[in-house]
């Protein structure tokens, strides 16, 4: 008589029993994203910038290895009056430029968040941001022409003296200000937006009840839960306008006089002009130093990690 057994688990010939599902690990997937930037930031940034630091302490004119010289190109900084003028153009500039874009970006921020969040004001207020800033530089150059440009054409007609923007030198870091302000106050505008989006309404309905103003509610409610975006916003404006450049360069080349040698135009005329790449990598990291240094000071004037909402 037949004996039946039962019958054991199918198995399909050359497999292995089935083990306990481990959880799949995402380090290798991150690992193949995060490489390539990292060899990036290596190649590009971190060696650049090691190199630099190095040439700042030897002189190196790129036809002849690098000779060690000490603390020699920083003691001739100090002694260096372009130096001294070219850090004073740049933080003129900087003061004009921060303080005017700030102050007009905070109105274009409360018009767009109290008054429309239309999409369309948003895109027309950032197209100036879209475009290249050689190009925006150029641009205002010939409208600010003294022969042919529109606006001394207009001021001609209506019976005012023509202005020179760019050849007079107390109107040329003014004028150049103008123009990035033009330029990035759009941006600017919209990063303050969205922090003011992230501000509780119904605090706004609160003071509304208590009869609070709009301009009472701006400098009661809005500015003060503002701060930590404003300190960022500050933080990256004020680093990117010390670093100008691309204006004063397709504008005025420095002059008149050197009104607008900034700091970056008097580094760059001394690597590429003088070959004296020592001294400008010299200038290079104590701009790197300033940098830093405002901005850790801002950060801890401004408690930018705090904030005052409850």
């Amino acid at each position: 008589m037949a004996v039946q057994t039962s019958a054991l688990p199918s198995t399909r010939a050359g497999t292995r029993p089935s083990r306990k599902q481990r959880p799949r690990s995402d380090w290798r997937i991150a690992l193949a994203f995060l490489v390539p930037a990292a060899i990036g930031l290596v190649v590009f940034y971190i060696w650049p910038a090691l190199r630099g630091l190095y040439f700042s302490f030897t002189t190196y004119q790129v036809l002849t290895p690098p000779e060690w010289v000490g603390g020699e190109n920083y003691s001739r900084m100090f002694d260096d009056p372009l130096f001294w003028n070219a850090l004073w153009v740049t933080a003129y500039y900087v003061l004009l430029n921060i303080g005017i874009q700030t102050l007009v970006a905070i109105a274009i921020a409360v018009l767009l968040h109290r008054l429309t969040r239309s999409t369309v004001i948003r895109g027309i207020a950032l197209l100036p941001y879209f475009v290249a800033n050689v190009i925006i530089a150029l641009v205002w150059f010939f409208m600010l022409d003294f022969q042919i440009g529109i606006v001394n054409v207009a001021l001609d007609t209506i019976g005012l003296d023509r202005m020179a923007f760019f050849g007079d030198p107390a109107l040329a870091i003014p004028t150049i200000a103008l123009i990035n302000v033009w330029r990035h106050m759009g941006y600017t505008a919209l990063l303050l937006f969205a922090g003011m989006q992230m501000i509780n309404p119904q605090l706004y309905e609160a003071a509304r009840v208590d009869g609070a103003s709009e301009l009472r509610q701006f400098f009661s409610l809005t500015l003060p839960l503002l701060r930590p975006v404003l300190a960022m916003v500050l933080i990256v404006t004020i680093t990117g306008s010390f670093q100008v450049f691309d204006t004063v360069a397709v504008t005025t080349g420095g002059g008149p006089a050197n009104a607008t040698r900034v700091l970056n135009m008097y580094i760059y005329d001394l690597a590429w002009g003088q070959l004296d790449f020592g001294y400008a990598s010299a200038l290079a990291v104590a701009l790197f130093v300033l940098l830093f240094t405002i901005a850790f000071v801002q950060l801890r004037l401004m408690r930018a990690g705090e904030s005052d909402e409850n």
